[in-house]
């Protein structure tokens, strides 16, 4: 029976909206992935961290189907979607950022944010439309660039964005995709101190009515961010829980080799 906990006043079911079994990678002799399991709940943000090599790369790209299982599950709010395309796991409601940030330099903010609009509606394809068509888009592109607060940036071009300012306009585009669940890869690598702050509140607004996971090496970000954290090896998982319950595990400790918590 599928249970419902209260979170902030609002009631949230226990059954995973993404979910992991068995899940293993390998490339030749050398297994990047090793018989993951894990469940990621709805309305949680959740890391995966874990030393240079542990395989969060990889896991990521399974998860997004960049790369296909040598074996195990990968189940999307109930459906199996193991060997599901990317395009397909998107329109489905997961979707997916990368370390480099990967917006329309030429672009307008406004422009970034209503192509991703189109993409959601199923417009994408129309090469020729009038301008109509886009105008309509305009209302809920600026809705989402005030959510994240970069509406005075509309009509700024991409390119002339801060590193900071790019990154939240990802997250503008991602928001058009309506997602149910958002991967975030490495959202802080390379940030400026003020823009960590910036970014992290983000993260944590959009992430009330969705699941997030993240895989982040910043472990302050982890530990005011995360509701819950797994933590990858050699491919394989040696710890999840809260922050403060992995902190002081053993066998984080001696996968990270030393790495300073406090």
């Amino acid at each position: 029976m599928i249970q419902e906990l209260v979170n902030d006043g609002q009631a949230v079911s226990d059954t995973p909206v993404l979910s992991v079994r068995g899940l293993c990678k390998s490339f030749g002799g050398f297994h990047a992935v090793k018989n993951v399991d894990v469940d990621f709940q709805p309305g949680q943000i959740h890391a995966l961290i874990g030393p240079n090599g542990a395989g969060k790369s990889t896991f990521f790209s399974l998860l997004s189907k960049f790369h296909e299982p040598t074996s195990g599950t990968i189940s999307l709010a109930g459906q199996d979607i193991t060997r599901i395309r990317p395009e397909k796991v998107v329109r489905m409601g997961m979707v997916r950022s990368f370390q480099i940030s990967a917006v329309f330099p030429e672009m307008t903010v406004l422009e970034n944010v209503r192509v991703a609009l189109q993409r959601r509606t199923g417009r994408d394809i129309q090469f020729w439309c009038g301008l109509g068509l886009l105008d309509s888009l305009r209302d809920e592109a600026m809705y989402l660039l005030d959510r994240v607060g970069i509406a005075d940036l509309a009509d700024k071009r991409a390119a002339d964005l801060s590193y900071g300012r790019k990154r939240t306009l990802e997250i503008a585009t991602t928001l058009a995709l309506d997602p149910k669940v958002i991967l975030l890869d490495e959202p802080m690598a390379g940030m400026a101190i003020e823009d960590i702050g910036m970014v992290s509140a983000l993260i944590k607004e959009i992430s009330q009515d969705r699941t997030t996971l993240m895989v982040e090496h910043n472990l302050n970000v982890v530990e005011d961010l995360c509701d819950t954290a797994t933590v990858l090896a050699r491919g394989e998982i040696v710890a999840k829980g809260t922050f403060s319950e992995i902190r002081n595990d053993s066998e984080v400790r001696r996968a990270y080799i030393g790495t300073d918590y406090d």
